[in-house]
């Protein structure tokens, strides 16, 4: 019988917590975790666009493209295109029970770290 996760793995809970309220590319991603953590998270490349990928695979996060032009372009020429991803009906889901595992976890570890106790006692 396959274990159950007592908690959701971070970097997944960070995501889509992050796509809750509108899309964002992945470079919007890093700066807004490490925004939002006050730089305590960092989603790196080699975490944050496989990460991605899975979470596509799996219908929790839509993608679209854009193409991004410079200001300082010349008429005609094609910019770079920037992958922009938005949570599903399906993500929001996901995120919802992620979030009440993750406060159940919190809960359980609260409950038996405790208080600490004063030196001596």
């Amino acid at each position: 019988m396959p274990r159950r996760r007592t908690q959701p793995d971070p970097a997944e809970l960070v995501v889509l917590s992050l796509l809750r309220d509108e899309p964002l590319y992945g470079y919007a991603l890093t700066q807004r975790a490490a925004q939002q953590s006050a730089g305590a998270v960092s989603l790196t490349p080699g975490v944050l666009y496989p990460l991605l990928k899975r979470l596509e695979s799996q219908g929790l996060v839509f993608s679209s493209w854009e193409e991004v032009r410079s200001d300082r372009a010349e008429p005609g020429e094609t910019g770079r295109r920037r992958k922009w991803y938005r949570l599903s009906p399906r993500g929001r889901r996901r995120l919802a029970q992620s979030i009440e595992a993750h406060r159940a976890y919190t809960r359980m570890m609260d409950a038996i770290l405790g208080e600490p106790r004063a030196e001596g006692n």
